[in-house]
């Protein structure tokens, strides 16, 4: 990997670690991101309102690549995301979109990054343990049931947030 300087990596933590690995990381002076949704937890005798990672088990830091070493030795951090081998930087336009959305008082709720035609299973709702295939996301998703060796299919317009890949 060439060198070009500090970029953008998702470091994939224990689950429920990562706060304890932002912190590590600004401690050793890095540039650390956790996006958080606040959500209501419930407990036996209160709830109370967290702040709860965006995309739980992950963090990102800035930092050269050359020094991944400095980030592994974090407790809690079970490895940078990589392919090939070799650790994946994200694009600061990413990074820069998703700080922006979480500094605003716009209301968000992720969702399931699904490509069109991914075969998908509805986790929540009436159609729970359904199986079928995505026609189009956004807001709200069309799922597509078929039958195959007939040729028939059926759509039905789900929640993005609803399903899962398959």
């Amino acid at each position: 990997m060439l060198n070009r300087g500090p970029q953008w990596f998702a470091v994939w933590t224990r689950s429920r670690h990562e706060q304890a690995v932002r912190q590590q990381l600004e401690k050793k002076g890095l540039d650390a991101f956790l996006p958080t949704i606040p959500k209501w937890s419930r407990w036996k005798d209160r709830k109370k309102k967290i702040d709860w990672p965006l995309f739980p088990g992950y963090c990102f830091a800035r930092f050269d690549a050359q020094d991944r070493l400095s980030v592994l030795k974090c407790a809690g951090v079970v490895t940078i995301v990589s392919f090939d081998g070799e650790i994946a930087p994200i694009p600061d336009v990413e990074i820069d979109g998703i700080r922006t959305l979480v500094e605003s008082d716009l209301q968000f709720d992720p969702c399931p990054l699904i490509r069109e035609g991914t075969m998908v299973e509805v986790v929540h709702g009436p159609l729970k343990g359904v199986v079928g295939r995505l026609q189009r996301k956004g807001s709200h998703a069309r799922l597509i049931l078929a039958v195959d060796l007939i040729g028939q299919a059926v759509s039905v317009e789900v929640d993005a947030a609803d399903v899962k890949a398959y």
